[in-house]
């Protein structure tokens, strides 16, 4: 079912991801389409609605955006939210009729959640579609409609190129991962990786810096080589390099260092899991854990890991602009 399609839609989770997700999906919608949205709190339902009038129906719960839209979206923080927005008995989507409904789960949590959901809708709702199709990008990423979703089935799925056309008006590639929490497993393969990107970036500039190399000649040094990576080229850092990534910001907006810290988590669990040696996983974790305890970091984008390292922010003071 594309989007053109779908004359009702569902759209749960309204935070710094969902809300931009679902301001796209309502641009998109076609005359006498509506989209219902939920989320814990009134004030992104309320501002949605109001940015797309006669577009937006407020729900009360997920299990009424699952009364009145066959195709849902969901976007909320952890594994927890999850299993309330789909379970619970009272208020959740699997409480609905749900035998012809396909569902897009785009959060970024544990496997075995993922799974059991699903087991869940496939015993009880068998005609039902639910697919894990976690997102990178950031909220950068949601804003400017460049996410990439990882989705959690092969190409052969009969709903593949449907789906495709739906997340092409949320973001930019749809990657089909092959199969049932795969999506997930190569979305928190990915923010491992990032993670430890971020930190080693953090390090390298920060100690460039201190042998007096000006970060904006060091970042364009690193570019030209093989320490090249997407961090240091969108997400720099260091504040004031990079004009409109977080760091130059304030560290607003970006990927807030505690979920970082709550995915990076995830991916260690993970690596056990499956019996995956780590070397750098549990350095990373606790410089994480440790910057999502620091004061200084606290809800700022996950790049603050510069400054929890003592990186200086106040370079240009003392360079020749």
């Amino acid at each position: 079912m594309g989007l053109l399609e779908a004359r009702t839609i569902g759209f749960i989770g309204l935070g710094a991801m969902g809300s931009p997700m679902a301001r796209r999906i309502a641009e998109k919608l076609p005359p006498g389409s509506q989209m219902y949205v939920y989320d814990v709190v009134q004030p992104p339902m309320d501002a949605i609605s109001e940015a797309f009038p006669g577009k937006i129906v407020k729900a009360v719960s997920p299990k009424h955006v699952a009364e009145h839209a066959n195709l849902i979206i969901s976007m909320v923080p952890e594994g927890r939210h999850v299993r309330s927005v789909y379970l619970d008995n009272e208020t959740g989507i699997t409480a609905a009729n749900i035998s012809d409904h396909i569902i897009l789960e785009c959060s970024t949590i544990d496997r075995s959640t993922s799974l059991a959901v699903k087991k869940h809708i496939n015993t009880n709702f068998p005609k039902a579609e639910f697919y894990d199709a976690p997102v990178t990008g950031g909220v950068l990423g949601a804003e400017k409609g460049t996410l990439a979703f990882f989705l959690g089935c092969n190409e052969n799925d009969p709903n593949f190129k449907s789906l495709v056309k739906l997340l092409q008006h949320v973001g930019r590639q749809v990657i089909s991962c092959g199969g049932p929490s795969f999506g997930i497993a190569t979305k928190l393969t990915n923010n491992y990786l990032s993670g430890l990107i971020a930190i080693a970036s953090s390090e390298a500039m920060n100690m460039g810096m201190r042998a007096g190399i000006d970060p904006r000649v060091l970042s364009q040094a690193l570019a030209a080589g093989t320490a090249q990576n997407a961090i240091l080229d969108r997400f720099n850092p260091v504040p004031g390099v990079v004009p409109d990534a977080p760091s130059s910001n304030g560290y607003q907006g970006g990927f807030k260092v505690q979920l970082m810290r709550k995915d990076f988590a995830l991916a260690v669990d993970m690596a056990k899991e499956t019996n995956a040696k780590t070397i750098l996983g549990p350095l990373g974790l606790k410089t994480y854990e440790d910057a999502t305890n620091d004061p200084r970091c606290w809800d700022l984008d996950s790049r603050v890991v510069f400054r929890h390292i003592g990186g200086n922010e106040n370079w240009k003071k003392n360079a020749d602009i």
